[in-house]
């Protein structure tokens, strides 16, 4: 078992104080972080604790998984490697919107469109299509 724990279920009150001084009590903490929001600064209710040695780690999660803290029940395990997550920016994927967006034929530059159009008045369609109502 690695050393580093996940902490959840945690109350918008608990400081990492708080929360490093309730691990204290199992064995020696590393470091104690809550996540917090990056826009409100407000707790988002989780943290990791590092404990010294993965025998501390262990007996973290088996005395105070499920246990209450500062008014909530927490969740201790073991924190999972984070994973790569998808490309959350803007692009990527859809047509071309505005009035009678969408592809016009072949796709240019070796970009590829998927997705279909994304909005735009009676937009996308063949070569032949210039867009408008189709009524």
């Amino acid at each position: 078992m690695g050393t580093k724990l996940f902490v959840g279920g945690l109350s918008w009150d608990t400081t990492e104080d708080t929360l490093r001084n309730a691990f204290a009590q199992i064995g020696a903490v590393t470091s104690a972080v809550i996540i917090m929001d990056k826009f409100s600064g407000k707790s988002r209710g989780f943290g990791f604790v590092e404990m010294a040695t993965g025998e501390e780690a262990e007996k973290a999660v088996n005395e105070l998984n499920g246990k209450e803290l500062d008014g909530r029940t927490i969740v201790v395990n073991e924190a999972k490697p984070m994973q790569p997550r998808e490309n959350r920016g803007f692009g990527g994927g859809g047509g071309g919107g505005g009035f009678g967006g969408g592809s016009r034929g072949p796709s240019r530059g070796g970009f590829q469109r998927r997705g279909g159009d994304r909005g735009g008045f009676g937009g996308g369609g063949g070569r032949d299509d210039r867009g408008g109502r189709n009524w």
